[in-house]
């Protein structure tokens, strides 16, 4: 079965998962012990990643994901990638870590990069209201943006519903277009949540209004200028009205039931300006690794900024994970090893991507193209993360 919260796959990040019966067969498409790349450096100490790979098969064995793949960039050991099962259920295509895949609201830490950039150049104010730069925008059912800073969009602080809630089935915004400002109205027209912190697409679609009223270029464009072109991300796109994946690509799937049948719908083909600006982006755990590599480097915003977006609140772990802390775009989690990992995760049907840099500089991002189907298939997809970066 799929879960009853299915709708609010809209490139959230959300621990309620579809739960479906331990030791499910994998409908004849074997999962593929973790194949991995060796290093591009042969340094001393670096190890073999063993600890990985077991979680990586785990995932793929026990769980029974489609597909996993993680890459790990480090600054001492360099490049080390590995993949367990499949990437194309139809052809047996194996999974890999080089491939395109839809990162969900990955997306939500390249918006803010942008608007903390323009905080920067004096362009946006953090604690102004959004009301200064789209005046009217939020106006109704007592929701006003009068009392609404823009730190409270990045941060999900603003008490404004996720318009993804909105929908009761995929199959509703699937194959649509949608405007942002149709999003906003979709968001103002329900209940506000009931607590402080409340994760919400919307707050990310606003976002990238704003970066189209103070620049006077479209959002994509914007985010391409300064972030995607200079960094060289060749595999990161915005996929507009357009269905499919580009190029080397993952096919997404969701596990469902049907008359006591088990079965995998692909889900590869969707319409994503559903998310926008909060979760439209297609990437690669290349690109991925390399935009949190030098946005926590310090390359993309002046150190003040970066402080800014790194200073964390508490948020509802039932929409996040256990531990987790949420800052201006980024996720802070206590690493088992020590300090802090900083990233996000992003969840739409078929595709899950997680993404993060500890103290030390190394990197790691996950792509699976199928929904985790328990809560410990999530908590596993958690612990490959820790693992990765503490071995």
């Amino acid at each position: 079965m799929t879960s009853t919260n299915e709708s609010k796959r809209g490139c959230g990040v959300r621990r309620t998962v579809a739960v479906v019966a331990a030791g499910a067969a994998l409908g004849g498409v074997a999962a593929a012990p973790a194949q991995a790349a060796a290093p591009t450096q042969g340094t001393r100490g670096c190890g073999d990643h063993a600890a990985t790979r077991r979680v990586l098969d785990r995932l793929t064995g026990v769980h029974k994901l489609t597909g996993a793949a993680v890459r790990v960039d480090d600054p001492r050991c360099g490049t080390w990638t590995a993949a367990s099962g499949v990437a194309d259920r139809r052809t047996g295509r194996p999974m890999t870590a080089d491939t395109r895949t839809r990162v969900g609201s990955i997306t939500k830490s390249f918006t803010a990069t942008t608007v903390l950039a323009l905080a920067g150049e004096g362009r946006i104010a953090l604690d102004a209201p959004v009301d200064r730069y789209l005046p009217g925008l939020i106006d109704k059912n007592g929701y006003d943006g009068r009392e609404i800073t823009v730190r409270s969009l990045l941060r999900h602080t603003s008490g404004l519903p996720d318009h993804m809630d909105a929908f009761a089935s995929t199959e509703e915004w699937r194959f649509r277009h949608f405007e942002p400002e149709e999003l906003v109205r979709l968001s103002l027209s329900m209940p506000a949540p009931e607590e402080e912190w409340s994760y919400s697409t919307t707050n990310y679609v606003i976002a990238g209004l704003l970066i189209e009223k103070v620049t006077g270029h479209r959002a994509e464009e914007e985010i391409q200028r300064r972030i995607i072109a200079p960094l060289g991300l060749r595999e990161t796109y915005w996929p507009g009205d357009d269905v499919r994946l580009r190029g080397s690509r993952l096919r997404g799937y969701v596990r469902q039931e049907e008359g006591g049948t088990l079965r995998w719908a692909d889900y590869t083909e969707m319409n994503t300006t559903v998310a926008w600006t909060g979760g439209a982006l297609v990437s690669s755990p290349r690109d991925v690794n390399a935009f949190y590599g030098a946005l926590l480097g310090g390359r993309l915003l002046p150190p003040g900024l970066l402080a800014e977006m790194k200073r964390t609140v508490e948020l509802n772990p039932d929409q996040v994970w256990p531990d987790a802390r949420y800052g201006l775009g980024l996720i802070g989690t206590p690493l088992r090893c020590g300090g802090t990992w900083l990233g996000h995760a992003g969840d739409i049907d078929g595709f899950t991507s997680m993404a993060g840099v500890a103290p030390s500089g190394r990197r790691v991002a996950l792509a699976f193209n199928e929904n985790p189907s328990s809560q410990e298939a999530f908590d596993d997809e958690l612990n490959l993360v820790q693992t990765a970066l503490c071995e």
